[in-house]
């Protein structure tokens, strides 16, 4: 069975779209940062999105095809206090298996199954 990663940026509050839907805050870039987004998009395989997510990144994309993702989750250390969350509704948890913090603030957290 192949493994199926996450990566998406979230608050520290847990969210990745603010109160208006709008997550401009997440797209702080710098040369270390853009490096690391740019290997992780470079393993192959396949991407999964949602139909927002997928019409919001299509024009980057100069054909379908995809590439595979590592199960991450990018922590920017901002707080919202409200919005939209990944993690409405979970059931299962997780553990966290490894971190990577970014001279731009960012963390970078790997989750796996608790189990």
């Amino acid at each position: 069975m192949r493994r199926l990663g996450v990566f998406n940026q979230v608050s520290l509050d847990g969210y990745f779209t603010d109160k208006n839907g709008d997550m401009s805050w997440a797209h702080k870039q710098d040369a270390e940062w853009q490096a690391f987004a740019s290997q992780n998009a470079s393993g192959g395989g396949v991407l999964v999105f949602g139909r927002i997510t997928y019409d919001m990144m299509a024009s980057y994309w100069p054909t379908p095809e995809a590439h595979k993702q590592n199960p991450v989750v990018a922590e920017h250390p901002i707080v919202l206090g409200s919005g939209r969350t990944m993690f409405d509704g979970m059931d299962e948890g997780l553990a966290l298996k490894n971190s990577r913090s970014f001279s731009n603030g960012n963390v970078v957290l790997w989750y796996g199954p608790s189990a």
